[in-house]
């Protein structure tokens, strides 16, 4: 099978395994989420957000590194989404935070979704800059590159396990703003795989998706730090 089929498949199974995540959640006792998060206008600002920030930025980083065509990227979905949901709420009047039930979907989606990108090989342009070590992978061009798809695919699995541990535990800090917390890993473990990708620079060392992390990791520490008190008896969080 080819790289962009076997990417398909490994897109289809981060979306399924996500779906998978909100189901679980809803299913664990004594968890409650926005009612908000789940209504067709804000769901449709969530994907239209996402898919022209995906787009966006994706191309963006292609053509800033000297190359033509048209690209998404799962960060650029992230910065988008968060853009037109916060402008949804500020339209709508929502003060209160909805977001919490995504930090676990968020979390698998990357991690499965990941591995696409890792046998896509080169056609995906997630591939990372030549190094000597062990485990380099050679995806095509006969060089040994860092597998940097698969860092973020395991980083993020950590986050995954890490959050279903507080969950069953019961951590209501966690749980409330876990989608912040989410954003705020995502962000920061992105940022330092960004050095290991061929992409072109912006600013200095900086790509786009430096850039772009950076944004994610201040507005997630922003909101963090602004939560108010999480308690077990208000589970009723977060982005």
């Amino acid at each position: 099978m080819s790289g962009a089929g076997l990417h398909a498949i490994f897109d289809v199974a981060a979306w399924g395994a996500a779906c998978a995540a909100i189901w679980w959640l809803s299913r664990v006792r004594g968890l409650q989420f926005p009612r908000q998060s789940f209504e067709l206008p804000y769901v449709a600002a969530l994907v239209f957000g996402a898919g022209i920030g995906a787009y966006i930025f994706g191309t963006l980083n292609l053509w800033f590194s000297g190359m033509p065509g048209i690209a998404r990227s799962v960060e650029g979905a992230l910065a988008g989404g968060i853009v037109a949901i916060e402008l949804y709420k500020w339209l709508h009047g929502i003060t209160i935070r909805t977001g919490a039930r995504f930090a676990l979907p968020l979390a698998v989606g990357v991690a499965i979704g990941r591995i696409g990108c890792y046998l896509a090989g080169l056609d995906d342009f997630t591939y990372g800059t030549p190094t000597t070590l062990p485990w380099g992978h050679d995806f095509g061009d006969g060089a040994l590159r860092h597998p940097v798809q698969l860092y973020e695919s395991i980083a993020m699995a950590a986050f995954a396990v890490f959050y279903v541990l507080m969950v069953l535990n019961r951590n209501a800090a966690v749980i409330t703003n876990g989608f912040y917390l989410a954003l705020f890993y995502y962000g920061l473990q992105r940022f330092f795989w960004e050095f290991l990708k061929p992409y072109g620079t912006l600013i200095g060392p900086f790509s786009l998706f430096h850039l772009l992390s950076l944004f994610v990791v201040a507005y997630a520490a922003v909101m963090l730090a602004t939560a108010p008190s999480a308690s077990l008896k208000h589970e009723r969080a977060a982005a």
